[in-house]
């Protein structure tokens, strides 16, 4: 090729993307110094090299109760989520020798945070990631096409290094500079492009998945953890992670991540129970995170640092040289003229108007004409220059019911002006279709002539104001509109406490104890079985939250005691008469489905308890099937005693007792009566799960594999029809 081809294309990649590049190399400035800041924090144990992960456990489980983790990170930071002595819950650093707490893991910092997002995805979520991952491969582009332009300039390959003609101070120093920084842009490209194919699933991650046989679990010999000779070989500094056991069964079980492969171990016995190397694609993926980051040295960092300093004064040089080769252009600018707000919300439990009457109350106060209503309530709206839509996805990618008018509205009433638009989507990546229906609202105004895009759709999980807040300030910067603080707009207040007066008590004589407790609240409330009993336990921020059964106008709680434990600890020393203050949280997605013919509930040890007062509520008017899992037939006894016979009769209540008998789990009680099951969801009827999230998670995988073998359809199916309704822990 002549240079000239070379050239054109070097200036043709470098003015097409020079905007994001310059974005992604101001922010990985700022970012290689993270890393750097980070590995000054006094955090990291002088042993740390030696240790060895049964030397590190036993010390740690003398400072901590309730372990559900310990996590080594790039720093080699060692830090555990527990409790403490103190009764303390959370996150903390510790020091692996001693066990000693180092200090609370505080929140990421803000200021590095919000960078992060803006390097990775320009705000844009998605769409922002696909266009950074684009610069990226367009940056080793544009490296590529750089280095045959110096080849042809010096004439060889042999002479890339050589004498450089001084030509102007930014001819020269574009030169010479990529040459030096040749290769860490080539690295920072490449591992961008790399992280951004992974994203996206062009080059796939195997997920490891650990399929212990539960049945062959042994629990001889008994050993203690730092006779695991297992343990006793993996130094600290191989781990990523460890997960604790969920409670002394030998069912649950250590998951070790390490940094190439993930085992899982018999906590009584120290077995490795499965191994599972990573992938290849799993090992270049942490290999080009550490590249593109400097995470783990910071040397590399400063490097990262330099090279992104460098590439702006490629962009500052580069368009220095081609304005020597171009005459000037001038472009008109246009500001955008004075417009009136529609503010639209579709939301199934009304959390989206918090947000969306932040910005309400915000135009208001700026002095701008502003209504806001519900999303069936669109029309032709005389005046509106720009139409804000703030909507949640309801159930699996529907639209909430007081929006399901308005894609129908849309295409009966179009506007006769020009409106700009944007669209704010909330959702939760629990769900297969995050979003969904805020996509198909942005999608449907997209295909409109008379309506304009201000920003691409913005989505928030789990209603974060955070990620709102990202939106809010990129919206107000392209509407010329001056935002105060939101945070201030999206306060929340706290939730207002009843008096709880305790009426009935039952303990388990089971060696695991349990109990159950009845509540009467002092003075009416409305609730249901489902709903959530948040107390406070300590009389601090700290809360504790229990499903309801609801029996008679009394809350019930099916309570497990933990040694320890900060909730079921303070619980279960209540007498008969004496009082608690508490507050009610509505959580409707798991109230009993009424219209449903067929209702089957599935359920592990105190997951029983929202189901126990759907039994005493419903007994005989429904068709209804409980499947529930304990370990003994004492333990089920506790919660037998509480369902009346006439429910206990109708329900048709199917027990799995792993330590008795058979030796069953809820499971395999439901694969024994597949075909009912397969029946129920085929015929609109419901499942219910409440119970741990390893339950959750087995009967789940076991729902995919049913539907697809006798329905060829996938499990998300029903959950997006409100078939599947889960309240799992």
């Amino acid at each position: 090729m002549t240079i000239s081809v070379w050239r054109y294309s070097h200036l043709a990649l470098a003015i097409s993307s020079f905007i994001f590049i310059t974005l992604a190399s101001v922010t990985g400035i700022i970012l290689a110094f993270k890393p750097v800041t980070e590995k000054t924090q006094p955090y990291r144990s002088k042993g740390f090299s030696s240790l060895t992960v049964a030397e590190v456990i036993p010390n740690l489980k003398k400072s901590y109760t309730d372990i559900s983790d310990v996590t080594i990170d790039a720093n080699q930071f060692v830090s555990i989520n527990g409790t403490d002595l103190n009764d303390e819950s959370g996150k903390f650093y510790v020091d692996p020798v001693s066990g000693k707490s180092l200090g609370r893991v505080g929140k990421e910092n803000e200021f590095f945070r919000t960078v992060t997002t803006l390097h990775r995805s320009l705000f844009l979520h998605e769409t922002g990631r696909f266009f950074v991952g684009i610069t990226a491969f367009l940056l080793f582009l544009i490296a590529t096409s750089g280095t045959v332009l110096i080849i042809q300039r010096q004439r060889s390959f042999k002479k890339f290094f050589g004498k450089i003609v001084r030509d102007g101070f930014a001819q020269y120093y574009h030169v010479v500079l990529g040459r030096l920084l040749l290769i860490p842009i080539i690295i920072i490209s490449l591992s961008g492009t790399f992280l951004s194919l992974q994203r996206f699933g062009l080059i796939k991650e195997q997920k490891i998945t650990h399929k212990v046989d539960l049945d062959a679990l042994k629990t001889t010999p008994e050993k203690k953890l730092q006779d695991f000779e297992v343990l006793k070989n993996i130094k600290l500094g191989e781990v990523q992670s460890i997960e604790f056991p969920f409670s002394e069964d030998v069912e649950d079980y250590f998951t070790i991540k390490l940094q190439d492969r993930e085992i899982t171990l018999n906590q009584i016995t120290g077995e490795i129970l499965t191994e599972q190397a990573y992938t290849t694609a799993t090992l270049l993926n942490t290999l080009s995170m550490d590249l593109h980051t400097g995470r783990t040295n910071a040397i590399w960092a400063v490097v990262l640092a330099i090279a992104s300093i460098n590439i702006l004064f490629f962009i500052y040089s580069g368009f220095v040289i081609m304005w020597k080769r171009r005459s000037n252009r001038i472009r008109n600018k246009f500001k955008p003229e004075a417009a009136e707000f529609i503010i639209l919300v579709g939301s199934e439990n009304g959390t989206t108007f918090r947000f969306a009457k932040a910005i309400h109350d915000q135009l208001l106060t700026s002095g701008k004409l502003s209504f806001m209503a519900e999303l069936n309530d669109y029309k032709a709206f005389a005046q509106a220059k720009q139409i804000l839509v703030f909507t949640a996805t309801y159930g699996q990618g529907d639209a909430p019911t007081n929006a399901k008018k308005f894609i129908s509205q849309l295409e009966r009433y179009p506007q006769q002006q020009s409106v700009k638009f944007s669209v704010v989507a909330f959702g939760s990546h629990a769900y297969p279709d995050f979003c969904k229906f805020g996509y198909e609202v942005n999608n449907a105004l997209s295909k409109k002539t008379w309506a304009t895009p201000i920003l691409e759709i913005h989505t928030v999980n789990d209603r974060s104001p955070e990620e709102f807040t990202i939106w809010a300030n990129s919206w107000a910067s392209h509407s010329d509109i001056e935002l105060t603080v939101l945070d201030k707009l999206l306060e929340t207040k706290a939730p207002k406490t009843l008096k709880f007066i305790v009426t009935d008590k039952i303990v388990s004589a089971h060696e695991e104890t349990s109990f159950i407790i009845r509540l009467r609240p002092k003075r009416l409330k409305k609730f249901d079985s489902g709903d959530l009993l948040t107390i406070y336990p300590a009389n601090d921020h700290r809360e504790r939250q229990y499903s309801i059964g609801k029996v008679g106008k009394e809350v019930q709680l099916s309570v497990k005691l933990h040694e320890g434990g900060l909730g079921s600890g303070f619980l279960y020393n209540l007498n008969v008469g004496e009082s608690l203050s508490a507050s009610i949280i509505k959580n409707a997605h798991f109230h009993f489905p009424h219209k449903r013919k067929t209702v089957i509930m599935v359920s592990n040890g105190t997951g029983i308890a929202p189901f126990l007062g759907m039994l005493n509520q419903h007994d005989s008017q429904k068709n209804i099937h409980l499947y529930c899992g304990f370990r003994n037939q004492q333990s089920f006894a506790l919660y037998e005693k509480s369902i009346n016979a006439k429910a206990l009769e109708a329900a048709k209540v199917n027990v799995a007792l792993s330590r008795e008998g058979d030796k069953m789990y809820v499971k395999d009680l439901l694969a024994r009566d597949s075909d009912f099951v397969a029946q129920t969801l085929r015929n609109d009827g419901a499942v219910m799960l409440c119970g741990s999230l390893s339950m959750q998670k087995d009967v789940i995988s076991w729902l995919e594999q049913l539907c697809q073998e006798q329905d060829n359809k996938s499990i998300s199916f029903y959950q997006s029809r409100g078939q599947v309704l889960m309240d799992c822990y």
